[in-house]
């Protein structure tokens, strides 16, 4: 919603393809001060959201931590069969690929520590893509229509949270073998995905 002509183009260049959209469909649409809608062609938009804010348990176990890689278990937990299909979306997209969600590090970073893992990479080195997410991200208001305490925080506060929320990152993604065969994800997938980062 907030890319303009100019920054679409740019995407096109770089050959963006498909985006997968992580959000849920309320928190999808134009808003006061986005760019006007444009009709993009060559880029597919597959709504593939790993949330639903409807489901109790979920709101009552991960709403509390919903900005802490603390709740990507749980939300694999609960939602088996949503995750499951997002990474389904990723794997059957045409490259390059655009995954996001509105902040880019809560969604996202779940979505993209579980594509790093799968390709192998080492748990500390996707607690490193994490932090990297966290930092680019904070005193940037994102494009959701909830309140992100990240949005206003400042350098010190997002060292204490680094330091806080690492450990979580890296024992989330300790066995992701596991954590994609307790949500069904076929060996096909998971070869698909891998492939779209090293193939």
């Amino acid at each position: 919603e907030r890319l303009d002509a100019e920054g679409w183009a740019a995407a096109r260049d770089w050959g963006l393809a498909t985006i997968v959209d992580l959000r849920c469909p309320y928190e999808i649409g134009w808003r006061d001060g986005d760019p006007a809608p444009l009709d993009i062609p060559d880029v597919t938009v597959v709504n593939a959201p790993t949330e639903d804010h409807d489901d109790e348990e979920f709101r009552r176990v991960c709403f509390p931590i919903l900005d802490s890689p603390e709740y990507w278990p749980h939300n694999l937990r609960i939602l088996p069969a949503l995750v499951r299909t997002t990474l389904e979306a990723i794997a059957a997209a045409t490259p390059g690929v655009l995954v996001h969600c509105s902040a880019g590090r809560d969604r996202t970073g779940m979505v993209t520590a579980l594509l790093l893992a799968n390709a192998g990479v080492e748990p500390d080195l996707v607690a490193d893509d994490y932090e990297l997410s966290v930092r680019a991200m904070a005193g940037t208001a994102s494009h959701q229509p909830t309140h992100d305490r990240q949005s206003t925080w400042t350098e010190a506060q997002v060292d204490a949270w680094i330091a806080e929320v690492r450990p979580h990152v890296a024992h989330f993604v300790r066995d992701v073998p596991a954590l994609l065969d307790n949500i069904g994800v076929s060996h096909e997938t998971r070869d698909q995905l891998r492939d779209l980062l090293v193939g």
